[in-house]
């Protein structure tokens, strides 16, 4: 087999990765601030260092006042998993699930609070029916699909005259998104995808409604440390000043900061957002000049911006194995196949900490790895 010519310009910074994602244009450890490393964050320097990661993400993110934000352990997981456990229970329950992760808050009510909830599943690619949902119930879903490339589109389909909380695990949205914070009762992520951040911590907001569900309502079941964010009826405010629950470590709030003030740098959110729809719209650009490649998201409305995953005709798991380990043997492209549960192919990130001139030089890398391990497949078949 003759070996296609490999392209003559790999791209500069080849992370492509979901999450953790790619750092910042620029970043290198030794430009982070390190006052607070090696301190107590119980101490003067850690509760301000954590305070400004705080006064950051409000100010970036354009969180009003009336919602509280905390840094709590466990990365998005940890603080979704901590509303659930701490909120759900006194009304119907409704979850939302077409990707991995959605399906995942679906086995933890289901199974571990046995809250029997209505489930409104959809196929990877796809969105449940959103103007169905029944809004006298307490709603979880993510606002951006990780693992199938799939987001909601706005808020509009949330009520606002709601009876239930909207739970959004917008950990793949914040940042490159529109966020309307008046619909959304309870919003959780973490650094390590759009900022490029540390993985590990989470990050929790609080709307007025939640913090009332919080101080009105006790669960039924035991709480772990970890999840307890009140104290004789009333939200633990310090935990939304720095004072976290556990101890954090203060190199990924320093990372976290580092990627903020970047943020800012840029002009706020609006230039991640732009950013984003550009490495977006360069990746939709290959995909439409390529007749083997193919967005899992077939509606434009409904795709990603950030996790764009993608399918390659007749290619298999094992073929998309090989493609992606070529690509990162040639320092191509790292970590680019498809989430492990989602269907076979490519995922592709484009947030805002990864330039366009990368994705425009990922283009050529794909058919040079695409004509190899096709030319392979059909000798072994040959």
């Amino acid at each position: 087999m003759t070996e296609p010519t490999r392209p003559a310009a790999k791209p500069a910074r080849p992370f492509f990765s979901s999450g953790p994602c790619a750092k910042p244009p620029g970043y290198s450890p030794d430009k982070l601030a390190t006052q607070s490393l090696g301190r107590s964050h119980r101490a003067k320097i850690g509760k301000a260092r954590l305070q400004l990661c705080i006064d950051l993400m409000r100010e970036v993110l354009q969180v009003p006042d009336t919602h509280r934000i905390g840094i709590v352990p466990g990365s998005d997981t940890g603080a979704f998993e901590m509303a659930m456990w701490t909120m759900l229970g006194g009304r119907p329950v409704t979850t939302l699930a077409w990707e991995s992760f959605g399906d995942g808050w679906v086995t933890d009510a289901v199974k571990q609070l046995k809250l029997e909830p209505t489930v409104m599943r959809a196929d990877y690619g796809q969105l449940p029916d959103l103007d169905k949902v029944d809004w006298s119930t307490d709603v979880l879903f993510t606002w951006n699909g990780t693992t199938s490339g799939v987001r909601v589109p706005d808020g509009e389909w949330i009520a606002a005259d709601r009876e239930g909380l909207s739970f959004a695990d917008a950990t793949s949205a914040v940042f490159a998104y529109d966020m309307p914070w008046d619909k959304i009762d309870v919003a959780t992520f973490s650094w390590q995808k759009v900022l490029g951040g540390e993985g590990g911590h989470g990050v929790l907001i609080l709307g007025p409604r939640a913090v009332k569900r919080l101080e009105e309502y006790t669960p039924a079941w035991p709480l772990p440390k970890v999840f307890r964010l009140v104290s004789k009826g009333k939200l633990t405010e310090g935990v939304f000043k720095g004072e976290t629950i556990n101890t954090p470590s203060m190199l990924a709030v320093e990372d976290a900061i580092f990627a903020l003030e970047w943020a800012k740098s840029l002009g706020g959110l609006s230039a991640m957002q732009h950013r984003c729809t550009a490495n977006a719209d360069a990746l939709d650009k290959i995909v439409e000049e390529r007749d083997w490649l193919f967005h899992l998201a077939d509606d434009p409305k409904y795709r990603s911006k950030t996790s764009v995953c993608l399918f390659v005709r007749l290619f298999d798991q094992n073929m998309i194995k090989r493609m992606t380990a070529l690509l990162e043997e040639q320092g191509a492209a790292y970590d680019i196949a498809g989430y492990r549960d989602a269907p076979a192919g490519l995922r592709i990130w484009c947030g805002a900490t990864v330039d366009t001139a990368d994705i425009e030089a990922l283009g050529p890398w794909l058919d040079w790895a695409y004509e190899i391990v096709k030319a392979e497949e059909q000798a072994a078949n040959s």
